[in-house]
């Protein structure tokens, strides 16, 4: 029995993602598509919320009691982020479709200036907030 003739291709490397920097338009990018699955998620718990408020006295203790709790105000706070982020990213895309500022350093300027923005926001809320 012979053994199997070797081929040039080497063996499969291992692909550390710890090791992978992504350039920041790609983090925006990504964020964007994170932002919209958690409004996705939440805006529909929030109209919940507020209709369940509207209902009587007795629901609108139980909902601000809730909104009270510490979980509940770091998700309010991420919600904040990500309509502010999913908001910013979304003009940013739409004006790199017409190619306003869809140069590499413009487009990597105005990648920050979302991630950063976004991020501003998601403090303010949190002052708002706690």
């Amino acid at each position: 029995m012979s053994k199997p003739a070797r081929t040039s291709r080497s063996r499969p490397v291992f692909l550390n993602l710890a090791q992978i920097t992504l350039p920041v338009g790609a983090i925006t990018s990504i964020l964007h598509r994170l932002s919209g699955v958690l409004l996705a998620t939440g805006v529909p718990a929030l109209l919940y919320l507020l209709q369940r408020s509207l209902d009587d006295e007795a629901n609108f203790a139980d909902t601000t009691a809730l909104l009270r709790q510490p979980l509940v105000k770091i998700f309010l706070i991420a919600l904040a982020w990500a309509l502010a982020h999913h908001m910013l990213a979304g003009v940013r895309h739409m004006l790199t479709d017409i190619d306003v500022g869809s140069s590499l350093g413009k487009a990597r300027r105005s990648a920050w200036g979302v991630n950063l923005a976004a991020l501003g926001i998601a403090v303010l809320a949190a002052g708002a907030i706690l």
